[in-house]
């Protein structure tokens, strides 16, 4: 492999292991704060329990993928100076807006939210993970103003040797941002909702003395995954019409044809395969007593993984050579002077540091699955999260 393809190989790499986590949180956050909005409304123990539990394998997974965007970030002035230079004034703003709001407000609201139970009064208590859902949202959000520019270089023209932006309106209502924003949110949802489908039908199928915990939690698994995947799949869809007025060759070729068909296929079997597990779990949870189908629950999981995989896939490999679409081409903004060596020395790197993130998050959140809600230590006992206990704000 040349330099060229060494770069686009790492960074294929660390994007797809970056975005492993990346899509898990934006399903679990507002999981969670659904579960915990229900534990305020009604004060059954159980709910706040669940929120404790899918809450802290939330945590390990936000804690962890932290890590791997910032190697994401270093790469861009590792191997691709040429766009920072061309496209910075442009492409680096949305991104800069992000890392703030990421390591500013949604880690501090995070913070609070861990550390406050039983501390806040029980509605500002919740209010913080609603502010980190919505936080998360909007970091996906500026992230995929950023992608979407290097889609279709809206609001931007070129003047001297680089881009200047012109209209930051056209930057935030690009049309390859406003079906890709819903369709990676519902992709989380449906994430989200499938781990805890998996998990539920682990715990259920050793029969688990938690009966009415997982019972719960496979339903909300079930209606989220059904909710997530219709989103994902229809707004997928909804792309192809633009796709092919805004890149016109986008999806020619079978480098992009086979993700593509995957992709597709998972998104049409999430589908039908939700609405299978639905049916059955709407009659005196019969599904969660069927113990023959929890085996296939828990193969379930991985699925939507795939499927944002692949999806990213499409993306990205269907506008080369293009790096920001007919205005600069791969090659043309690589770092110069790098060589062989210093690529794939850099590359061995990251792929190690970043897989071993990967494999750490997995093992942590299988071993917190396997251990139940009784082990959680998020908002441990002793500290009820009740505005009685906590009339005051205080820390």
């Amino acid at each position: 492999m040349d330099v060229l393809d060494l770069a686009r190989a790492q960074f294929a790499v660390t994007g797809v292991l970056h975005f492993l986590f990346v899509v898990l949180t934006l399903g679990l956050a507002p999981l969670v704060a659904i579960i915990q909005t229900r534990h305020v409304i009604s004060g059954k123990p159980v709910l706040e329990r669940m929120a404790r539990f899918w809450g802290q394998i939330y945590v390990i997974n936000y804690a962890l993928g932290v890590f791997t965007g910032l190697v994401m970030e270093f790469q861009f002035g590792l191997s691709w100076s040429g766009l920072s230079r061309y496209a910075g004034d442009v492409f680096g703003a949305p991104l800069a807006v992000e890392t703030m709001g990421a390591f500013f407000l949604e880690s501090t609201f995070l913070g609070l939210w861990i550390f406050g139970w039983g501390r806040l009064p029980r509605w500002l208590h919740l209010a913080c993970i609603w502010l980190v859902t919505l936080t998360a949202y909007a970091s996906a959000f500026w992230v995929l103003v950023a992608n979407s520019f290097l889609q279709n270089p809206a609001g931007a023209e070129v003047r001297g040797d680089h881009l200047v932006l012109t209209d930051f309106g056209a930057l935030l209502t690009n049309p390859t941002l406003v079906f890709a924003l819903p369709h990676v949110l519902g992709a989380g949802l449906f994430t989200g909702s499938s781990v805890i489908i998996g998990a539920s039908a682990y715990q259920l199928f050793r029969r688990t003395r938690e009966w009415e915990f997982f019972v719960r939690s496979l339903r909300l698994g079930v209606v989220g995954a059904l909710i997530g995947a219709l989103v994902t799949v229809g707004f997928g869809f909804a792309q192809f019409g633009l796709v092919g007025r805004v890149q016109p060759d986008k999806f020619q070729g079978a480098a992009v044809g086979v993700p593509l068909g995957f992709m597709i296929l998972i998104g049409q079997l999430a589908v039908f395969g939700v609405l299978f597990v639905l049916t059955p779990l709407l009659f005196r949870d019969r599904l969660a007593r069927w113990r023959w189908i929890h085996p296939l629950l828990m193969l379930m999981t991985p699925m939507p993984f795939i499927a944002a995989i692949l999806g990213w896939l499409v993306r990205e490999i269907g506008r080369q050579p293009w790096i920001v679409y007919g205005r600069l081409t791969v090659k043309d903004a690589m770092s110069p002077g790098l060589t062989p060596g210093m690529i794939t020395a850099s590359f061995v790197a990251f792929t190690a540091m970043l897989g071993l993130l990967a494999v750490i998050d997995y093992v942590l959140i299988v071993r917190t699955v396997r251990r139940g809600p009784a082990a959680a230590t998020l908002g441990a006992p002793g500290q009820p999260d009740s505005a009685a206990s906590a009339p005051a704000l205080t820390f």
